[in-house]
């Protein structure tokens, strides 16, 4: 058996800070735990540059990742298959085939017939969509894999959140429709898998008649927003009102878990954050693992994790049977998710070969990643350290980018090998390396603040109270300024010079036995003399609580119901009251999505943040 899991994790180590992940970082753990031999995740928020060691060099894994073009920690798609059980004979990114293989200039939907996977959009097609097609596929929404039994779609659709991307949202969804029945009209089984960002009906949404109302739309209204409409028309038994759009007469997938429980309540896959309200089961089900209709057979299991911590999705997997009937024919499934000859009759013929069997673009072909193998085969492989003629810089590894040194001697040492060769100069003793520091830590650079604390013979003392903040004050004198125009005074005789850039200052100046001691500025005695003005008296204990009620976070305030410290929110409603912060009950949003009162579930407490005057803190 095969077992598909699709997974939004909202940041690809978000799970790592949850249970049961938390105990074992690694993502072969996590792949282990669920069960699965493909994993597909949605919304990595990572660049190209965040790719690591522990993300690609998985064991026993491959792994493809479609990661945005242009904006930083958004959107990206990954896809996770495991070597004993599947490998893919294409692998491509973005829906309409305008990207590039790696090491390529020519567009996917321009490579051959017989070496790409097919079904993109026509030019007509794409005219349609009213969006650019480079900016649709750019964001990093879809990775398509194919295997000999069914091409496979890992799928994260734009969302609509602040009502301002309709139309490129839509343009997605047409593009993902008119992909999809392409395939089917060439004869390929298709498996669509990921966030899709729409419900299918009311069964799919916690309390969408009660929305409805509040809108004012009928359920055919409902059912007939676009994205919705669109989604109904491409499975089977969804409803769609009225008569079926133009060439999309035939409904093509089937959802798999909704077939498997066709009158489950509550069965959702998303929950809002902001209003915590996965504790109260108030969310809608999004996320989905579809198949071809003729493939509907091939399956013995499908449900939602909703106990698995991680994310605000949970998984949702497809677990297909051993034996399947491809068009006719009894096959077993591995025979068929593998190149021909690799498994016969479900027994392995011939290994993964990553010469052979690596696709383009799998991460591991990456050049940062390429040829390493193992994490153990990174530390074992050193280069051979070049001649060096000068220590002005550190040479770069030619693999990693950091800095090589020496792999049995210090790094003292190994910084003394970089230095030019001055033989028996004093300066480069080991004594004064010591006490002069290493080259080395010579090549960091010092910061002005570095530079003038290492100056100045005096510290200041730091802010004493509120009121020193708006006063003036006198010119500090240089302790090492002994002159008389800086004292009023004439400089005393036989002052010592003190050299404080000697490396071998001790704060001890060396005096003759005739030597007197150095007369200091009547401002470094702590007293005062008599017939001077009297410093005021500053009580460090009252500072200190000025400084504390000036400082401290003001107390929240507590909910009417419970009595307990309300928590803050920004409104994001475009209007008057945009950006403007609110208290609110922290508990969680109940089932029925409405605040109530005297219960468990969050109360109706509302407070503009402006308008509580809470006292401070003591």
């Amino acid at each position: 058996m095969v077992r598909i899991t699709t997974w939004n994790v909202n940041g690809i180590r978000n799970p790592f800070g949850y249970h049961p992940w938390r105990g074992n970082r690694t993502f072969n753990y996590m792949f282990d735990v669920l069960e699965a031999d493909i994993v597909i995740m949605q919304e990595l928020k990572i660049q190209r540059k965040d790719l690591s060691d522990d993300m690609v060099m998985v064991p026993g894994w491959d792994c493809y990742f479609s990661l945005p073009k242009h904006k930083k920690g958004y959107s990206g798609v990954g896809i996770y298959t495991r070597q004993s059980v599947c490998a893919p004979v294409r692998a491509e990114e973005g829906l309409l085939g305008v990207l590039c293989p790696p090491g390529s200039s020519t567009p996917y939907r321009d490579i051959p017939q017989d070496a790409c996977i097919g079904g993109y959009p026509t030019p007509s097609q794409v005219a349609d969509l009213g969006v650019d097609p480079a900016a649709l596929d750019a964001e990093g929404r879809c990775l398509v894999l194919e295997f000999p039994a069914f091409v496979l779609f890992g799928v994260y659709s734009p969302a609509n959140s602040n009502g301002l991307r309709d139309s490129f949202r839509y343009g997605f969804v047409c593009a993902l429709d008119i992909r999809i029945r392409n395939l089917h009209k060439m004869g390929k089984r298709v498996i669509l898998t990921g966030d899709l960002n729409v419900s299918r009906e009311e069964i799919d949404t916690a309390k969408a008649e009660d929305a409805m109302r509040q809108e004012g739309i009928s359920r055919d209204e409902y059912l007939n927003t676009p994205n919705r409409r669109i989604f109904n028309q491409l499975l089977a038994n969804g409803k769609v009102p009225g008569e079926r759009d133009e060439g999309r007469e035939e409904p093509v997938l089937w959802d798999i878990c909704r077939e498997f429980h066709p009158m489950r309540q509550g069965m959702f896959t998303h929950w809002e954050q902001k209003i915590n309200a996965r504790p109260g089961n108030f969310g809608s089900r999004i996320d989905y693992v579809l198949c071809s209709i003729e493939m509907q057979a091939w399956f013995s299991e499908s449900n939602i994790q909703e106990g698995l911590m991680g994310s605000d999705h949970c998984p949702v997997y497809a677990t297909t049977k051993d034996i399947v009937d491809a068009r006719g024919e009894q096959v077993h499934i591995l025979d068929i998710m593998n190149p021909p000859g690799m498994f016969r009759n479900g027994e392995r013929m011939r290994d993964f070969n990553p010469a052979k069997d690596l696709l383009p673009l799998s991460g591991k072909l990456l050049p940062e990643f390429d040829k390493r193998r193992s994490i153990k085969d990174m530390f074992s492989r050193r280069p051979a350290l070049p001649k060096v003629e000068s220590s002005s810089e550190f040479w770069p590894s030619p693999t990693s980018g950091s800095v090589n040194m020496p792999k049995s001697r210090g790094s003292e040492e190994a910084a003394a090998e970089l230095a030019p060769s001055t033989s028996a100069s004093p300066l480069n003793s080991p004594e004064k390396r010591r006490q002069n520091g290493s080259p080395a830590a010579k090549l960091v650079k010092r910061s002005k603040s570095s530079i003038g604390s290492s100056q100045s013979s005096s510290v200041s003392k730091g802010q004493q109270s509120l009121k020193g903040f708006f006063s003036s004050h006198p010119k500090a004198i240089n302790a090492g300024d002994q002159s008389s125009a800086s004292l009023g005074e004439p400089a005393a005789p036989n002052t010592p010079t003190i050299d404080y850039s000697n490396p071998n200052f001790n704060d001890k100046p060396k005096m003759s036995p005739n030597t007197q001691p150095p007369s200091l500025p009547l401002a470094s005695f702590s007293f005062t003399l008599a017939g001077s003005q009297q410093s005021p008296f500053i009580d460090p204990i009252e500072t200190k609580e000025t400084w504390t009620r000036l400082f401290s976070k003001r107390p929240p305030p507590r909910c009417e119901s419970h009595n307990e410290p309300c928590i803050t929110f920004t409104t994001k409603k475009p209007g008057v009251n945009c950006g403007r912060q609110f208290w609110t009950c922290a508990r969680p949003l109940g089932p029925n999505g409405q605040k109530e009162k005297g219960t468990q579930w969050r109360c109706g407490t509302f407070i503009w943040a402006s308008d509580w005057n809470a006292p401070a803190s003591h």
